[in-house]
This record gives C-alpha cells, structure tokens and sequence, in this order.
C-alpha cells in the first residue's frame, strides 16, 4: 500500500471526512481492520483564509507547498489537497514535489464525462466560483460548467464560511441551497458539482433534484486507488 498525503485543515470539518472516507474504502476493498496508510499536515486555516481575502495567492503557494515537501520527505507517495478553492494554486504545488498531486478538477470532471453530464451547477466558495481557475481547467476538459447568479452565489460562500467550516449544518440553508439547484435546473443544468469539500456535511450528492457529484469522495476515491494499485496487482496475479 502507497502513503498517501494529505494537505488537510481547510477546513478541518471537510479533513476530517477525507480521513473517514480513506479509511472506509482501505477496509471495504482490503477487508478485516485494514486502514489508510496516510499521513496528514493540518494547517491553521484562519492563516489561510486570511490569505484568501487579501488576494496572496503566492504566499498561500509557498504556504502549502512548504506542507506538501514534508509530506514527501515524510513518505507521501501521492498528494492530496484537501479542498477545492486552493486548487487555485495546485500547480504552484506540484512544481515543488515529484510525486504525483491528485487534481480535484481533473477527477471530477472524469466522473462527469463517464457519466455523461454536459452542464454541471457548481456549487462552491465565491473564490471556487468566481476565480475562472476550476470553469477554465473543466472546459480544457470538456466540461461547461454553470455557477449560480451572483446573490445565490454570496448565499453559498456565506453557508460554506459561516456555517458549514465552523460545523453548523442548518436545515435552512440546506433548504436555501436546495432552491438554488431547483433555479439552476430550471435554466438548464443536468447535475450539481459539491465543489467544495464541506457542502457534503449539508447536501446528499444522492438525494439532490439532479444527479450530485461529491468532489470530496470522487478526491479519496482516486487516492485510494492509488494506494491500493499494487495490491489490486498481487490479488489478480494470486488469482
């Protein structure tokens, strides 16, 4: 089994599932008390979000990159960063490791082309919606994005910051989110993105008006079947 890394604690609600996830899919594929063979650098997110307001995306860079070599050195022999909008800067990431970083991007737009989805709601943080970095990188892929209107898309920010990372789930907003979806199909989309790594504490991806894909366990899928890809050799050459 390959180590897997983990950039966690943005925010450590959202983490906390990642390390869940991990562990439930090590033992469903592997059986018995298997677990993930993981290891996880929990940042101070109040440092991060901070960075965020202020725009200094290079410092935020430097910040995770700085996270992902000690991962490495550590014994990661992949990467994960633990939530969608600091994909922003994964490339600055990647370029300071030689082991592969796991894109949330790149597998969620895979799981969307499968299953043949051709406009996808995004709902995540204002930066998530708003940059340009995850519609440009989806459409390089294939896949046209649509975002909410612009005070639907406060809305989501705001459920994602204040409630959601502070581990408050309200059935008002969950109802508040459900009505924007139901706009959003209204004017075309034909499934929802949870683009970012908290909306899964609030929203089903399996009991939503349109098919839901949960970027956090597309994210832990994808590293589980990287870490378990030798073992899945062995089984097939034992067999």
């Amino acid at each position: 089994m390959q180590t897997i890394g983990l950039i966690g604690g943005m925010s450590f609600e959202s983490s906390a599932v990642y390390y869940r996830l991990i562990n439930e899919m090590v033992r469903e594929r592997l059986g018995g008390l298997a677990s993930a063979d993981l290891l996880m650098h929990s940042v101070n997110f109040d440092e991060i979000v901070a960075m965020q307001k202020a725009g200094d995306w290079d410092a935020a860079a430097n910040r995770l990159g700085d996270v992902a070599l000690h991962l490495q050195i550590a014994g990661a022999r992949c990467m994960l960063i633990c939530t969608n909008t600091m994909h922003l800067i994964a490339d600055q990431v990647a370029s300071r490791i030689s082991v592969p970083l796991i894109h949330i991007i790149d597998e969620t737009a895979k799981s969307l082309k499968a299953a043949g989805r051709k406009r996808p709601l995004l709902l995540a943080t204002r930066y998530t919606m708003e940059h340009g970095f995850y519609a440009d990188r989806m459409k390089r892929l294939g896949v046209d994005i649509a975002v909410p209107e612009a005070a639907d898309r406060t809305a989501v920010h705001d459920i994602i910051f204040n409630e959601l990372c502070a581990g408050k789930v309200l059935e008002s907003s969950r109802d508040k989110l459900l009505q924007i979806i139901e706009r959003e199909r209204a004017k075309g989309a034909d499934s929802i993105i949870l683009g970012c790594t908290e909306i899964c504490l609030i929203l089903d991806p399996n009991d939503l008006p349109l098919p839901g894909f949960d970027t956090t366990e597309i994210h832990a899928r994808v590293a589980v079947e990287f870490a378990l890809a030798d073992e899945v050799v062995e089984e097939t050459v034992a067999a």
